[in-house]
């Protein structure tokens, strides 16, 4: 090879080598991984969020049809005081809740059911949630306090309510931050169903 010609060698070599980073930034054949790889995490949140949101739902209604089934039969009679337990309604419940909720259904869940004088006196009685725990109130007299969880089912031609308090674990750990109210984890799911039982034979 002659001087000129490997002067005209060099001379290309260094200007390809100038243009390399100009090229380096203009190639986009990597930009659908990385765009991929940063959208990958926020889009597999919203899917777990979303399933975790449905799944939830799910079992919220669930357990108020459920509840609701056991209001009838106190109602009408073929549930009645002195034969019923409060392990009948929470074993009644859970066997509705047994596609969603697992083995231990029956720690996770209480009930509350009494009966009262009048429907004004069973509008008086709430719950709290506090430092992750339910807790049971009732107002007396425009003063609120602390109440407990009863088993008092009433007789014919009673008024009474049925409340039902279920622990739902949060399945996926990295959302229980956020959607947790409970300790353990878990979000509290409610249903509350008030009547007055018919005239049945006590």
């Amino acid at each position: 090879m002659d001087a000129s010609s490997q002067i005209a060698t060099t001379e290309k070599s260094k200007a390809g080598r100038r243009r390399m980073p100009a090229r380096f930034l203009r190639d986009r054949s990597g930009a659908t991984a990385i765009e991929f790889a940063a959208l990958a995490i926020p889009f597999a949140l919203l899917v777990f969020a979303i399933l975790e949101s449905c799944i939830s739902f799910a079992a919220q209604e669930v357990m108020a049809n459920a509840t609701d089934g056991v209001a009838r039969q106190l109602r009408t009679g073929q549930l009645k005081k002195g034969t019923v337990s409060e392990q009948n309604l929470k074993d009644a419940i859970c066997g509705e809740l047994s596609v969603l909720a697992g083995s231990d259904c029956n720690s996770r869940l209480s009930v509350d059911l009494r009966n009262f004088t009048t429907f004004a006196d069973a509008a008086k009685v709430g719950f709290t949630i506090t430092n992750g725990a339910v807790g049971l109130t009732k107002t007396n007299n425009g003063s609120t306090s602390a109440d407990t969880f009863k088993f008092d089912p009433g007789g014919s031609g009673t008024k009474n309510m049925l409340r039902v308090f279920y622990r739902w674990p949060v399945m996926t750990d990295f959302l229980a931050r956020s959607m947790a109210n409970l300790n353990g984890g878990a979000t509290l799911h409610f249903t509350s169903t008030t009547w007055q039982n018919e005239p049945f034979d006590d």
